[in-house]
């Protein structure tokens, strides 16, 4: 199996789909998983579920995290990330169509590294991906946990 650069976490297939589209122009697309929610993210990044075996040394570089999932919170997520010792310093970037400035703040204060406004413009979404690509994954020198 290819070494994963970016998990995205979206229980939205459209937007999913859309993302990974945007992704795709930056990164190679076997380096890029997706998980429908956040209980699917968890069981990837543990290594449980259907993911079992996976060799969980190996984490993503990058977690893209929508905070409104079904089943489990983006916010449950990521505090659970940030609570293991596998996952706790691989870099999350939460999305959010949210504006109201508590919410946004509630994903600072679990622990995220940066937070994003979706977008509904295609364009706009892939200039944002771009650089949350460039910045998480070719800028920025990760933590040797998060290395793959």
């Amino acid at each position: 199996m290819t070494d994963i650069a970016i998990l995205v976490v979206e229980d939205n297939p459209d937007h999913r789909e859309l993302t990974v589209l945007a992704l795709r122009e930056c990164c190679d697309p076997a380096r890029i998983a997706t998980a429908s929610d956040g209980t699917d993210a968890l069981d990837f990044l543990f290594g449980r579920g259907i993911h079992d075996g996976r060799d969980t040394r190996k984490q993503p570089r990058l977690v893209i995290l929508d905070m409104k999932l079904t089943r489990l919170h983006g916010l449950d997520v990521l505090k659970a990330m940030r609570a293991h010792a596998l996952t706790q310093s691989v870099p999350v970037v939460m999305l959010s169509s949210s504006t109201e400035k508590p919410e946004l703040d509630s994903c600072y204060e679990a622990g995220a590294n940066s937070v994003v406004r979706k977008s509904l413009d295609y364009d706009e979404l892939r200039r944002k991906m771009r650089q949350v690509y460039d910045f998480w994954v070719t800028v920025n020198e990760a933590n040797r946990n998060s290395r793959v």
